[in-house]
């Protein structure tokens, strides 16, 4: 008999079945005080103290205001889990088997509770971590994931410790048989924490990179970056996983480079008709000099072209119009320079880089480069090489 149970048993002295409601007024106060100081935990103490955090703190902490709660929950659960053990006997009017079980009960539900909080607090440390200037470069999330492994295997081992009765030794002692199935089982796991740590200290990949890994059909920013697997959203708006792993057993692009160099590169060719390509005649020059697109350059330029071919004049020309182009990066490689004659044409390559980044003004500026490349031809006397077409054979034939 508990000692809350005999002092309410003096009051309810002259009913018949005076003992039996005193034990179940007794376990209704346990209960009730517990609920009581859950709610009281959870909705009032607990979260005054988050928002004096956050008051002082409004940047750093406000950002983990869902971690914190669930952080809260799992403390108001944990108080309960220590009065409950605490006042087991003093309130709970239960034989001693019952004791032993609501104990061991209690003691299983508190290991748990500590695990998570635990957890909790692992993943609040690493949401400060991220906050910081250097986190995106040194990634850690598959170190906290791995923390977190390690916590909850820990905490198995002490509920069966707890559950046999037996040592955390003893139950340790009758892994070494189990060893190869274990590693068997988190082989991916143990990869992945010792790709995590290559990965963060030569800063291959982070958050927010734009990977290419065609082997997995990846081809855009990395959303993930965890200990077994990496996601990556692609263009198309697919989410791709990749085994952590595999960013260092197999190659892979990324673009980080290319973003924080300043400029993205436009690399193409015109292939020109070969019959096309001849000798300057003086009323070609004279046009082209009078031409109002080209004028600018030729005002300029007061070589003798008699002896320059029409392909010739065109490289020179384009490459004046790359280096005055205001949209293109001057700091960086530029020129126009002729490839291997092939059975397709002549190719003409322009290579510079564009000073905006992104995909869709990157495209546009490429796409007016070609048409202006593309519209000027003819006014040197070149034309590009097109496979005849039926509609081509037809008009030829008219």
């Amino acid at each position: 008999m508990s000692q809350l149970t005999t002092i309410l048993l003096e009051w309810f002295t002259p009913l018949k079945q005076a003992l039996l409601f005193a034990q179940i007024s007794a376990t209704s106060i346990g209960i009730v005080s517990l609920l009581m100081l859950y709610l009281f935990a959870k909705q009032l103490f607990l979260p005054s103290i988050q928002k004096l955090v956050i008051y002082f703190s409004p940047t750093t902490a406000g950002r983990l205001s869902k971690l914190l709660d669930k952080f809260n929950g799992r403390l108001a659960i944990m108080l309960c889990c220590i009065v409950f053990i605490g006042t087991l006997e003093l309130i709970y009017p239960f034989n001693n088997l019952i004791l032993s079980v609501l104990r061991t009960f209690g003691q299983c539900a508190m290991l748990i509770y500590g695990g998570l909080i635990f957890s909790s607090i692992i993943s609040i440390s690493g949401g400060i971590y991220n906050q910081l200037s250097f986190a995106k470069d040194v990634p850690i999330q598959g170190l906290i994931q791995l923390v977190k492994l390690v916590t909850f295997i820990v905490i198995c081992v002490l509920l069966v410790s707890l559950m046999l009765d037996k040592s955390p030794a003893y139950i340790l002692s009758g892994f070494g048989a189990l060893a190869a199935v274990l590693l068997l089982v988190f082989k991916d796991t143990i990869l992945g924490f010792v790709a995590s740590i290559q990965i963060a200290a030569n800063r291959l990949v982070t958050h927010g990179d734009w990977i290419q890994m065609d082997q997995y059909g990846a081809d855009g920013e990395v959303e993930d970056l965890g200990l077994n697997i990496v996601k990556v959203r692609n263009w198309d708006k697919t989410i791709t996983s990749i085994p952590t792993y595999a960013l260092i057993a197999q190659s892979f692009k990324n673009w980080r480079g290319m973003q924080e160099s300043g400029g993205r590169r436009i690399k193409r060719a015109l292939n020109i008709d070969m019959h096309s390509v001849r000798l300057l005649e003086a009323e070609t020059v004279q046009s082209l000099q009078q031409h109002p697109v080209l004028k600018s350059y030729f005002d300029k330029n007061t070589e003798d072209l008699s002896s320059f071919t029409n392909i010739s004049v065109f490289r020179r020309y384009a490459e004046f119009y790359l280096k005055v182009h205001p949209q293109l990066n001057h700091g960086m490689t530029l020129m126009v320079r002729e490839l291997q004659p092939t059975a397709t044409g002549l190719p003409i390559e322009f290579y510079c880089f564009s000073e905006d980044q992104r995909w869709i003004p990157y495209e546009h500026l490429q796409a007016d480069i070609t048409d202006h490349f593309l519209a000027v031809l003819p006014l040197f006397k070149l034309y590009p090489y097109q496979h005849i077409s039926g509609a081509l054979s037809t008009q030829s034939g008219q």
